[in-house]
């Protein structure tokens, strides 16, 4: 199985691109999030997924693991075949699908192309507990821009503790630090708890 390819970039679109290693020219494609990432590079580090079917064999190649992670989460979704992971990845960042997931947004995820409600829904029933689990157990701290995660889990455990649900507890806390990144322990327990 093939992890990454190390070479030069020969050719590049939005879409895909051409990768060369050791006089092998590899087409790998890529999403919009990729493209970022590789723009004005001449060198690169591709993560692989190798995607083999019987009528066909292709590399989709990712800047992160972390977008690989999530293209295979996406995939692994029944209806979600590679071509609108591979949408989904070019629609948002990957942080922006994991904020989407964790809080249930919807009308994020079916405002990309090909994603309809119940395909929307599938998404964020299947992935939730995976992106919290690949979050390390901390559900929002990619919300809270990195904020402290102690200060995250004391504010979920106090509150959770006061007799509230966890999966509440994590949507109104997800929504308050969304809104200001900066909120102190107390402040978010008391403006969570007018909330909930």
């Amino acid at each position: 199985m093939i992890d990454y390819i190390k070479g030069k970039i020969v050719e590049m679109n939005p879409s895909e691109m051409t990768l060369e290693n050791c006089g092998i020219g590899y087409k790998i494609l890529i999403s919009l999030q990729s493209f970022s990432f590789f723009d004005g590079k001449t060198d690169a580090t591709v993560y692989i997924h190798h995607y083999i079917r019987e009528d066909e064999e292709l590399f989709y190649g990712f800047g992160t693991k972390e977008e690989r992670d999530l293209f295979r989460l996406l995939i692994g979704v029944s209806g979600i075949g590679a071509a609108t992971a591979r949408m989904i990845l070019s629609s948002l960042s990957s942080e922006e699908i994991r904020n989407a997931i964790i809080a249930e947004d919807i009308a994020r995820i079916k405002s990309i192309k090909g994603i309809g409600l119940k395909s929307a829904q599938r998404l964020i029933l299947e992935l939730k507990d995976k992106v919290i689990k690949g979050s390390g157990g901390t559900e929002i701290s990619s919300l809270a821009n990195k904020a402290d995660n102690a200060l995250i889990e004391e504010a979920t455990t106090a509150l959770v503790l006061l007799g509230f649900s966890k999966a509440n507890v994590q949507k109104v806390l997800s929504a308050i630090l969304k809104e200001n990144p900066q909120t102190g322990l107390e402040e978010l327990i008391k403006a969570a708890l007018k909330k909930l």
